[in-house]
């Protein structure tokens, strides 16, 4: 996919005309057709489309709702709402036979572009990795009136703090399914994948009293963008001035495919380094290179005083935009390489556990 130049941003600041300048820009490079004059069209959709086809997603991306496949029996993977202060939101809660007699933890998954919650449980295949372990899943729902490509809005001010926006809703239905069930923050952790993994690091820094960990993978560092023209410039890896960590970093696992070229891996290594100048104590860093079905991996340990890891850095050799790991079913996803939700939910639970550094 070949990729508009960040520097025919500057200049576009309203949001219509910002909006316009990505249709021109992606018609220049074959990836969409000009806009038309007088386009009617509301702003934040053609903001929204024009991220979508400009790289926050590849272009093959399937938003059709697909039926939920089959649970095992005594399993329940059911759909609800919750309404926040700052609007509602649909999700899917997995629960697994496993957890009949009592959960183990929780994790909320967010879904990238064009994708809907049933399709990123497919291709992550996180419900099988739930029932191993005991794990409540929850898949909040993006709305194509927050976001015409259903992304969630990483990139905008208004969605990027502690009780206000996206970040408000999220945490105010994953709040409330752990009061349902039992679970504590030490127990609750967030990912995602593309947009959902930003919006997942956004998370991990506003709520640290509802998230106890963070999964970003192929995601982009908390600040990277306040516009759209500054979520171009970040996609390609130009993020100018990050934010500044409001508080002590979350523990993070990261993963990021060498080959990405719709959200650059340096992006994935920003992640990295802002969680391991921000985590309190002395750390050592350990370098673990490794192959896992068929790739390639370099891996960054952050570790505490504790011997426990409070950051890992993947960075797998030959992986595109998609999923490590991954199921076929899904979208976005690459059977190849280490299993990102493994790795995910092993690093969450090993909170008690050191790192065997021999």
């Amino acid at each position: 996919m070949k990729r508009p130049t960040a520097g025919a941003w500057r200049t576009a600041t309203p949001d219509v005309r910002a909006a316009e300048l990505v249709q021109r820009t992606l018609a220049q490079h074959g990836l969409a057709p000009a806009a038309s004059q007088g386009n009617s069209a509301h702003s934040s959709d053609l903001i929204a489309n024009a991220l979508a086809q400009a790289g926050l997603v590849q272009t093959n991306g399937n938003r059709t709702a697909r039926a939920p496949d089959p649970v095992p029996p005594g399993a329940s993977f059911f759909r609800a709402s919750h309404t926040g202060i700052s609007g509602a939101r649909a999700y899917r809660t997995y629960i697994p036979a496993s957890a009949q007699k009592g959960a183990a933890g929780l994790v909320v998954m967010l879904h990238g572009c064009t994708q809907t919650p049933e399709d990123f449980a497919i291709g992550t295949g996180m419900n099988t990795h739930a029932e191993r372990h005991r794990l409540i899943i929850i898949y909040p729902e993006q709305s194509r009136g927050a976001n015409a490509q259903t992304c969630w809005n990483w990139f905008s001010k208004g969605d990027q703090g502690r009780g206000r926006g996206e970040p408000e809703i999220i945490a105010g239905l994953t709040s409330r399914v752990m009061k349902q069930h039992g679970i504590e923050p030490a127990q609750t952790f967030v990912a995602g994948l593309s947009a959902g993994a930003a919006m997942a690091v956004i998370l991990g820094y506003a709520y640290p009293d509802i998230f106890g960990a963070v999964g970003a993978h192929s995601g982009l560092p908390l600040g990277a963008a306040q516009d759209v023209p500054s979520a171009f410039s970040a996609m390609a890896g130009q993020a100018a001035n990050l934010a500044r960590a409001p508080g002590p970093a979350p523990r993070t696992i990261i993963l990021h495919g060498d080959a990405d070229q719709t959200v650059h891996p340096l992006n994935g290594a920003a992640i990295a380094r802002m969680a391991e100048t921000s985590a309190q104590g002395t750390t050592t860093q350990f370098d673990r290179p490794g192959e896992a079905a068929g790739r390639r991996y370099h891996r960054s340990l952050t570790i505490n005083e504790a011997g426990q890891s409070v950051s890992e850095h993947w960075t797998i050799q030959g992986l595109g935009h998609a999923w490590s790991g991954g199921e076929p079913g899904g979208s976005y996803t690459d059977p190849a390489g280490p299993d990102a939700s493994a790795e995910m939910i092993r690093f969450f639970l090993d909170t008690a556990q050191k790192e065997n550094l021999t």
